[in-house]
C-alpha cells in the first residue's frame, strides 16, 4: 500500500508541475513558490527513493508540510485575487454574492492551491509509521 501511495504521490506532483508550466504560472515570486515546492519535493523523492532512511524521510515530511502551508496560502491568494477583479467588474458585490461569485470563478480558480495541499497530506500518510524510522534508531 505505501508503494502505491508513494506512486500516486509522484503522478500527482509531476502532473501539477506540468499543468502550472502549460498555465505559465510563473509570472512573479509569489507564481514560482508552487514550482519551486515541487522540484524540491521531487528532489528530496528521488533522495528518498535511493537512500531509504529516517533522513530522507524526515526531508520528505518537512517538503510536504512545505506543500501543505503553500496549498492554504494559495487559496488565501487566489480568492483575495479573484475577489479583487469581481469587485472591479461589480462594485455592488459583497458578502455572500461576492463569495459565491468568487468561489465559482474561473480565472484564477480559488481552490487550485488545494491540490498542493492534498499533495502534502499524500506525502505524510507515505511516511505514517514507515519502517525505516524504526530500523535508524
Amino acid at each position: 500500500m505505501r508503494r502505491i501511495i508513494l506512486g500516486i504521490l509522484i503522478f500527482g506532483v509531476i502532473g501539477t508541475a506540468a499543468e502550472l508550466l502549460l498555465l505559465s504560472h510563473d509570472e512573479g515570486a509569489l507564481q514560482l513558490v508552487p514550482l519551486v515546492l515541487i522540484a524540491v519535493g521531487l528532489l528530496v523523492i528521488c533522495w528518498h527513493l535511493l537512500s531509504v532512511s529516517a533522513t530522507s524521510l524526515r526531508a520528505l515530511r518537512v517538503s510536504m508540510l512545505a506543500f501543505i502551508l503553500a496549498g492554504a496560502v494559495g487559496v488565501g491568494l487566489h480568492y483575495r485575487g479573484s475577489a479583487e477583479f469581481q469587485t472591479e467588474v461589480d462594485p455592488t458585490l459583497g458578502g455572500f454574492a461576492l463569495f459565491k461569485k468568487v468561489m465559482t470563478s474561473k480565472a484564477p480558480p480559488a481552490l487550485a492551491p488545494g491540490v498542493m495541499a492534498q499533495l502534502g497530506l499524500l506525502g505524510l500518510a507515505y511516511t505514517y509509521r514507515h519502517p525505516a524510522y524504526s530500523r535508524d534508531k
